[in-house]
């Protein structure tokens, strides 16, 4: 599928990242994929490519291919900040990307929430199980409003969030999600809070 957005919208220009891997919530995705290119938003989908020009993962719910070409590398440094949003999305996408082969350092994709969250003008979205990835981080969500699956409760407590029983919860520069489920009211969230970036 091009990258090119499917028509003019209040977005034009704004690029988003949306992290992933294998067992992906396929309606979160898809709806991501085609609701944020309707606001004329540029949609990349970044993964840790081990080195390889792509990879093709499976999706939870119906086994669903999905092939990734951009890499986590290409938002070292600066790359972060073409980006107007990152982000995690729901299912087994962040503890997959959480993995590192050495136990001593975080992962990259870790490292790269880490630098987004120390980036106010970036949004940052993360919904359901994706506070998994911030498990390591945990300072920089502490203090912070959050939601998240009901199984993460314990979780995000745990890392010093104040954890709210809403479907979406919005901090500052940090949009979070009940479940995959809600997938329609997060992207919402997200496009207003990068509308009213543009408008600053």
């Amino acid at each position: 599928m091009s990258d090119a957005p499917l028509r003019s919208g209040d977005l034009d220009g704004t690029r988003i990242a949306v992290l992933m891997e294998s067992d992906f919530f396929e309606p979160e995705v898809y709806y991501y994929q085609r609701r944020f290119a309707e606001e004329g938003a540029r949609v990349d989908f970044i993964t840790r490519l081990w080195g390889r020009p792509s990879l093709t993962f499976t999706g939870h719910e119906h086994r669903a291919p999905f092939t990734v070409s951009r890499d986590l590398d290409e938002l070292a440094g600066n790359g972060l900040d073409a980006y107007g949003a990152l982000i995690v999305p729901s299912g087994m996408v962040s503890d997959r990307l959480r993995y590192s082969e050495d136990v001593t350092r975080r992962a990259p994709a870790t490292e790269l929430l880490a630098r987004a969250l120390a980036r106010p003008y970036v949004v940052k979205g993360i919904i359901c199980h994706g506070m998994w990835l911030a498990s390591t981080i945990p300072s920089a969500v502490a203090g912070r409003k959050v939601t998240c699956h009901n199984n993460l409760v314990g979780d995000v407590t745990n890392m010093g969030a104040s954890y709210a029983d809403e479907d979406v919860v919005v901090d500052g520069d940090l949009v979070t999600a009940r479940t995959g489920e809600h997938c329609h009211l997060f992207a919402r969230t997200v496009i207003d809070a990068l509308k009213q970036r543009r408008s600053l």
